[in-house]
């Protein structure tokens, strides 16, 4: 079928046509004398010879089949497609180009460990871990994925950033420092004997870390890091998970700060410094600057404007871990709740051993945990409950709709019953 453009194309066109007439057309013109261009008019068939006539009256290019005509539009796209078609090249180089995004976030993390220590505080750890999911979205060939890691957790990291120049504030508090309330309920727990003073005598060699403290020490970094990488596992394969566990999170640990300055508290190698326990050693600090990166050991110097000594009820180091396996535990196998169960224990054993935590810091950890996985989470259940009942309702009421107008139904079923 030919376009009926033919029929009012201007005269400056046929004008335009007309000269350039090539020998095989006269030749054609003089065998088949009814098939002159001024005789093809008045007809159906006719105008469709007229569109032949003008297919060959020219270069192939000067008018299209059917009778359309390549003018300066199709121009433009043949341009924009030989543009297209020429970027191709720096395509393909790009896929190349894009291999290079984990040795150059390996390298650049490698060159700030080296000069300032292990990340550890909590925007500097968001920052190192945007920085890795961009990496994995350029690697994997996304083109926009770097911008959807912007656009979630940029304002996760500026929540984080802002609970921890709070926290640094929250050391300056109008109110006593306490710490006769935790230790008289460690001895109480303890029997007459703080559970940190008997540990470290049993088990602590001053100066000379064995191997259980090294181990103790990865535990206790990993604080820093683990409910980090979880979320982001989350986020690349599970994001309505993603996002229950980063509002408890948020809940979490902003519900701490809450306390942190309304109790402030001594932990307990704090507690011992001011001459209110025996002689005791921070663990994770000894080990680490006995160490070949001693820069770590700077999280425990002072002056930061992070830092908040008393930040020790509850013990948010104790509540991450339980919140991590209250959080997996109804869907993980055997082995996993294995390690969900171990985890916490071993995180405590760990915060107690080292003189980080009373007892009660760790079990006000737990508490504060449970609290938020079953309150809040009884509450974001019955918000999504409530959403699901308004989607069904409105669901239900097109569907009614739509049996009493005719007009609503959709257009093959109309036809299937008619």
């Amino acid at each position: 079928m030919t376009s009926p453009l033919h029929l009012v194309r201007p005269a400056a066109d046929t004008s335009r046509s007309a000269p350039v007439r090539t020998p095989s057309t006269a030749q054609t013109s003089n065998a088949s004398p009814t098939l002159r261009p001024s005789e093809n008019t008045g007809s159906g068939t006719g105008a469709d010879a007229g569109a032949g006539a003008d297919e060959s009256t020219g270069p192939r290019g000067a008018s299209g089949l059917s009778g359309k005509r390549q003018g300066p539009p199709s121009g433009w796209r043949d341009r924009l497609a030989a543009t297209w078609d020429g970027l191709a090249g720096v395509r393909r180089r790009a896929r190349y180009v894009r291999l290079l995004a984990w040795p150059v976030y390996f390298l650049l993390l490698w060159r700030y460990i080296a000069d300032n220590g292990l990340p550890y505080q909590n925007d500097v750890v968001f920052c190192w871990l945007i920085g890795a999911l961009i990496a994995a979205a350029v690697q994997s060939g996304h083109r926009f994925g770097w911008l959807r890691v912007l656009r979630d957790w940029l304002p996760v990291m500026g929540a984080v950033y802002a609970y921890s120049l709070l926290r640094g504030y929250g050391a300056h508090t109008p109110w006593a420092v306490h710490w006769r309330p935790q230790l008289e309920i460690d001895k109480v727990l303890g029997f007459g004997q703080v559970w940190s003073v008997r540990l470290q005598h049993w088990l602590y060699t001053p100066g000379h870390p064995h191997w259980y403290d090294y181990l103790f020490t990865v535990v206790y970094m990993s604080h820093f890091f683990a409910i980090f990488i979880v979320l982001a596992a989350l986020w690349q394969r599970r994001h309505d998970r993603f996002t229950r566990l980063l509002v408890f999170y948020l809940a979490l640990t902003f519900a701490g700060f809450a306390t942190y300055m309304l109790y402030p508290a001594d932990p307990p190698w704090l507690a011992a410094q001011n001459g209110h326990l025996p002689g005791l050693t921070r663990v994770v600090s000894d080990v680490l600057a006995q160490s070949h990166l001693p820069e770590a050991g700077s999280i425990f110097e002072n002056g930061s404007q992070f830092d908040n000594d008393v930040a020790a009820m509850p013990s948010l180091h104790a509540s991450y871990p339980m919140l991590l396996a209250l959080f997996f535990w109804p869907t993980a196998g055997r082995k996993m709740r294995v390690l969900l169960a171990a985890y916490p224990l071993l995180m405590a054993f760990t915060l107690v051993y080292g003189a980080e935590h009373f007892v009660i810091d760790v079990l006000m950890g737990w508490l504060y945990t449970a609290a938020v996985y079953y309150g809040l989470g009884r509450l974001l259940d019955r918000r999504a409950a409530k959403r699901a009942t308004r989607l069904a309702d409105r669901e239900l009421a097109l569907a009614q709709e739509s049996q009493r107008d005719p007009a609503l139904e959709p257009v093959g079923a109309t036809a299937m019953t008619a």
